[in-house]
């Protein structure tokens, strides 16, 4: 069929390139504005997530300590009390007072540092603090008296990591 002169057009529906290019630029300055503070929300998921493992941690040697005293856990002359190493916590150790020689045991699992490479164990995860060592310069020794995390970043609150 042929347009007949005179005969009244259609009108194209569609957007003009003008509205598409605004409607792009609008979408790109929503995106850059969301992308840091999606960052700063996986940085404070990662944050408490290391509270949380470090609370559960030192609970558990807490809970090995107080089992020592109690003379549930066998403790030799000049020992601490705390645990050898942090896999002793999960394995279990033998029940002294137990006839059936059962395993007590202090975490269900080890949780690894947030922060700590994701090749890493959860054991190798964590940096160790004897109990003979001082809060100032924790070092690895014959127990574990407390855990801390080896990254070197700063906290949002403006703390180090290693120092929680």
């Amino acid at each position: 069929m042929s347009a007949v002169a005179g005969a009244p057009r259609r009108r194209v529906r569609g957007f003009t390139l003008m509205e598409l290019v605004v409607t792009l630029a609008l979408l790109g300055v929503l995106a850059a504005m969301a992308a840091p503070l999606a960052e700063l929300t996986v940085r404070r998921h990662r944050e408490q997530a290391l509270r949380q493992a470090l609370l559960d941690i030192r609970a558990g040697l807490d809970r090995y300590k107080v089992a020592t005293e109690r003379g549930l856990i066998a403790q030799r002359v000049g020992d601490s009390g705390y645990p050898p190493s942090l896999a002793v916590l999960v394995d279990g150790v033998p029940n002294q007072r137990s006839a059936k020689g059962e395993l007590l045991y202090f975490l269900r699992r080890l949780p690894r540092d947030p922060f700590a490479p994701p090749q890493l164990p959860a054991v190798q995860s964590w940096g160790l603090r004897s109990y003979q060592s001082p809060a100032q310069a924790p070092m690895a020794g014959n127990d574990v008296f407390d855990v801390y995390s080896r990254a070197n970043g700063k906290a949002l609150d403006g703390s180090n990591y290693a120092e929680w």
